[in-house]
């Protein structure tokens, strides 16, 4: 097979999408990506900034038929859009009509209530065509590109919906709490519904109400594709939602007794996608089953003198599992944390991952983080953790620490803080991270 359709199995008058102001069946999806095709300027590449999932799946999928590729950001700042827009020359950017980014021409999407006929074959796109290019920040800071083709899109679509039992003609919609610009979005908030015709909730509730009234939208089995903190907002908040088939969560590790909080108060399943950017989900697990990941069935593991690395037909090379892992015999895994997050003090070794692991267990600690500050000369390097905790003291949690952790993790300040500076996807860039922890100080972060 060379190419793949656009969309899955879909009804002409069935709805794709439940936008703010009514549904969108797949005809009037077809429809307005038709329209859009048309006027989209000649160009090889597309910054799609759109807010509504609806409309961003409309400028993807036109872009596509165009052979342009979709650029997609890990940041909105105006400076990363200008800087990715430099790299990739007569780009443009397609947006918001009151969003538009200076010095990026930006053509605004418009709304149009023509419906056209249904095709006979549902317009279909090469397997091999360069379909996004998904931006995260490497260890210098600069956007790295990661290329991901429509075989590669599908692939993982189709593999996790096999793995989560998504079934055809099952009336069950979408909700997430992720940006489609990020990968875990576009695979699991866009990809995934439109493979399985699925109802894609277009948009994107952020605080406990909003994900209420969101899932409140939808009919059938519904699907929250979300992140351990929005997931720790709704628990936290004793939050009653509407019925929930399936939680999905990504983007940082899940403690396991959130996702045992979760499935009694919602009364579902919790289940975790792993993955990175270079080569999008690789392995799905219930959290509260355990600590093995089980590969999609796309994905092979594989063991080399550089380490552990994920292969697929869909990748054009193996991809290195950034992660510390233990492989078994029958392929699955367990995840000991980042290379970059091991840490050593005084000679003992630990994850950073296990200790904020182990901080979010605490109980009343709603959000929190450990983290080293910059090196200075020859002082000894102590921890700094920043932890939301409203009603706890600082030395009350440390109490709780100390029965948890070696004294020399102990954080030397803990600083309280009313919230994280997390971006859009809930990672803490770690600028972020050290100005806070200055500001909170009353001076550096070594200071403190």
């Amino acid at each position: 097979m060379l190419d793949a359709p656009l969309i899955g199995p879909y009804d002409p008058d069935g709805v794709l999408a439940r936008e703010a102001d009514g549904p969108r069946t797949a005809r009037q999806f077809l429809s307005d990506v038709s329209r859009l095709a048309d006027s989209l300027p000649d160009r090889p590449a597309v910054l799609n900034l759109l807010s509504s999932r609806y409309e961003f799946l409309v400028g993807f999928a036109a872009a596509m038929l165009r052979g342009q590729v979709t650029l997609l950001p890990q940041s909105r700042a105006p400076q990363t859009l200008r800087r990715i827009a430099g790299e990739y020359r007569d780009s443009y950017c397609l947006t918001n009509q009151d969003e538009p980014v200076e010095g990026i021409e930006s053509l605004f999407l418009r709304r149009h209530g023509g419906l056209a006929g249904w095709p006979k074959r549902i317009p279909h796109i090469p397997l091999d065509r360069v379909a996004a290019i998904a931006f995260t920040s490497g260890s210098t800071g600069q956007p790295m590109p990661n290329r991901k083709t429509w075989r590669a899109l599908t692939a993982v679509a189709l593999a996790t919906g096999a793995r989560l039992g998504l079934t055809t003609g099952r009336q069950s919609a979408v909700v997430a709490t992720v940006p489609h610009q990020h990968m875990f979005g576009l695979e699991a908030s866009v990809m995934l519904p439109i493979m399985h015709g699925l109802v894609m909730h277009a948009g994107r509730p952020l605080f406990p109400a909003d994900i209420r009234d969101a899932l409140a939208e939808v009919a059938g089995t519904r699907i929250l594709v979300t992140t351990p903190l929005h997931l720790r907002a709704c628990v936290t908040e004793g939050l009653r939602l509407p019925p929930v088939g399936l939680i999905l969560s990504a983007t940082a590790p899940l403690p396991r007794s959130l996702a045992q909080a979760a499935e009694r108060q919602f009364q579902t399943e919790v289940h975790e996608i792993f993955g990175f950017a270079e080569a999008g989900s690789v392995a799905e697990r219930r959290t509260t089953d355990g600590d093995q990941w089980q590969p999609l069935d796309a994905v092979r593991l594989t063991q080399g003198s550089a380490g552990w690395t994920v292969q697929a037909d869909y990748l054009p090379a193996p991809v290195r599992v950034p992660d510390r892992i233990t492989v078994d015999a029958d392929g699955r895994f367990v995840v000991h944390g980042r290379e970059a997050d091991q840490i050593n003090i005084a000679g003992h070794r630990v994850s950073l991952g296990d200790l904020n692991q182990k901080l979010l267990e605490i109980e009343g600690v709603q959000d929190g983080v450990f983290f080293l500050p910059e090196e200075e000369g020859d002082c000894v390097t102590r921890l700094i953790a920043c932890v939301v905790a409203p009603g706890k003291t600082a030395e009350e949690i440390q109490q709780a620490l100390r029965r948890r952790l070696d004294p020399v993790f102990l954080p030397r300040p803990l600083l309280l803080v009313p919230q994280l500076p997390r971006n859009d996807t809930g990672k803490l860039p770690r600028e972020a991270l050290l100005k806070l922890a200055g500001q909170q100080a009353g001076g550096s972060p070594h200071d403190a």
